[in-house]
């Protein structure tokens, strides 16, 4: 299947696509609202719920932005290769359950938020400097030989 022909079927059965959908299917996070979905023999996860998801890209802009420092990162608009993605969404994840619910076993993103709602007001109130400590400390996985 060509890529073309791949994006236009992965739109019309993923309509609302995971905003950490990377993070998921790594295995970094789970979430009770991802819906799996297999096309092509890819797997793709949309979210279940849009205020949810809209939550979650607000998450996500706010640890894109609060990494930049520790990423060395000047311009963070700009489009990331992979592995910085993983580092932002993995590493971001994990500080966030460090600061809010560390006796979890994994980050759970959706429950997360709202733990963050509840405790802080605002996702902009959360502390950033601890939960960038866990972007920073994120190792990705060894290649095997």
């Amino acid at each position: 299947m060509d890529e073309a022909a791949y994006r236009s079927a992965r739109g019309g059965v993923n309509r609302l696509p995971c905003v950490f959908e990377r993070a998921l299917l790594a295995r970094c996070a789970v979430c009770q609202l991802a819906s799996h979905h297999a096309l092509a023999e890819r797997e793709s996860i949309a979210c279940t719920s849009p205020v949810a998801r809209a939550e979650c890209g607000q998450l996500a802009g706010l640890l894109r932005e609060k990494s930049a420092f520790a990423l060395r990162l000047a311009n963070t608009r700009r489009i990331l290769p992979h592995a910085m993605v993983m580092k932002i969404q993995c590493g971001g994840l994990a500080g966030l359950r460090d600061v809010l619910d560390a006796e979890a076993p994994a980050p759970d993103v959706h429950r997360l938020v709202l733990l963050a709602r509840a405790r802080h007001g605002d996702l902009a109130a959360l502390p950033f400097s601890a939960i960038v400590k866990g972007v920073a400390a994120f190792q990705p996985r060894k290649r095997r030989p």
